[in-house]
């Protein structure tokens, strides 16, 4: 795990207030981190610390206000996630960022095994292969094949969660972002997704993610990273992270 994948540095975001007097509320305050190719980086703290905000700054739903955001692509170039222009981070996204969140946001009238079969061929799959991988996706993730003709818009959130989770592990990316992708999962599919999830680290994926699952987070994390009001405070093992009462973290023990 010595390839670093992702570089911050002195990232920062604020946002504006318009609706109360244009004030100003910063969300992150300089984070440097990195994510190394197999490594998987759980960042915790207390509800507001910056946690999502990180995220969506690595993959550019938010526009950061400073710092780098360096990212090494396939062909090992790096480019800075930050300042590069939208069409660019786009098809980065489509090929080598994945991001799963607990919501799914897709075309509403595209079957669910479409939805999983586009995210493939945006990586570059043949459409034939990335169809036989979308049903072997959602087959791993417990969604029926009964469902899997049907529009994403009528399964329940935790089956539109899971559909979300197939498009992003599907021909898995070189990096991969999860925005708390269990919150609303039974235990059974809970550990469907865990399991998938825990195997991408013999694949040489990064993956940056935010869980409010103590088990899920000593199961998974190699390193726990502890943002304090947009400020990364404290980086280390779970064991010693998550049992240290210090720390104001938001998980369920």
């Amino acid at each position: 795990m010595n390839d670093v994948v992702l570089s911050i540095r002195g990232l920062t975001k604020e946002f504006v207030l318009h609706t109360i007097d244009g004030r100003r509320v910063p969300a992150l305050d300089g984070v440097d981190l990195d994510v190394r190719a197999g490594e998987h980086v759980v960042l915790a703290g207390a509800s507001g610390a910056g946690k999502s905000s990180l995220l969506r700054c690595v993959y550019r739903t938010y526009l950061p206000g400073g710092g780098e955001v360096m990212f090494t692509r396939a062909d090992g170039t790096r480019v800075d996630l930050a300042r590069l222009p939208d069409a660019e981070v786009a098809a980065l996204r489509g090929r080598e960022i994945g991001y799963v969140s607990q919501f799914l946001k897709t075309e509403p009238r595209r079957a669910t095994v479409d939805v999983v079969a586009r995210a493939g061929a945006a990586r570059g799959m043949p459409p034939a292969d990335a169809r036989r991988a979308a049903e072997g996706a959602l087959d791993q993730l417990n969604i029926e094949p009964k469902l899997w003709a049907m529009y994403p818009t009528v399964l329940s959130g935790g089956q539109k969660q899971r559909v979300n989770l197939a498009s992003g592990l599907i021909s898995p990316p070189r990096l991969l972002l999860l925005d708390e992708p269990v919150s609303a999962l039974d235990p059974v599919n809970r550990e469907a997704v865990l399991a998938l999830v825990e195997r991408l680290a013999g694949t040489g994926v990064a993956v940056l993610s935010v869980f409010h699952d103590l088990d899920a987070i000593e199961r998974l994390a190699d390193r726990v990273v502890v943002l304090d009001r947009g400020r990364a405070v404290a980086t280390g093992p779970p064991r010693e992270i998550l049992h240290d009462s210090s720390y104001e973290l938001e998980v369920a023990r």
